[in-house]
């Protein structure tokens, strides 16, 4: 029972630190803000900003399968560090593919019949990826 105890809060500990945001400060941190507050923006605004730390995330533990819902996720990660921050903004530099391991399954079979046999298998296996993106919290002033 120690094991299976043991086996499963690595699971969990590896299951969160797969989804972990990490962050650089490189300005002033504010009050944190509602991530529902925060701006993407794909290039840089056109008006006065301050840059806050350098954001880095994936869409690792997620459960999302397509493209589109793992770059949703990583979205959401950089506006929920960014919020944390103070940052109003999110200035996106990168966004890409991480391999992150495979599924796979087999199956066989044979049979045999006086002096011959006979024997057969399938292999399915599936290659998976992350999201992985990474920009700037900033802080926009409003006029």
């Amino acid at each position: 029972m120690t094991n299976i105890r043991s086996a499963t809060m690595t699971l969990a500990a590896l299951a969160l630190t797969a989804c972990a945001t990490s962050h650089v400060m490189i300005g002033q941190a504010r009050p944190p803000i509602s991530p529902e507050d925060v701006q993407v923006y794909t290039r840089p605004p056109t008006v006065p900003y301050d840059e806050i730390a350098k954001l880095q995330t994936s869409s690792g533990g997620s459960f999302s399968f397509t493209a589109q819902s793992k770059t949703d996720a990583v979205i959401k990660r950089l506006k929920t560090e960014a919020a944390k921050l103070g940052a109003n903004g999110v200035l996106l530099e990168g966004m890409g593919d991480r391999p992150s391991g495979s599924i796979g399954t087999g199956g066989g079979t044979e049979s045999y019949s006086g002096r011959s046999a006979v024997g057969g298998g399938v292999g399915i296996n599936l290659g998976m990826s992350q999201k992985v993106g990474g920009g700037v919290a900033i802080y926009v002033e409003h006029r």
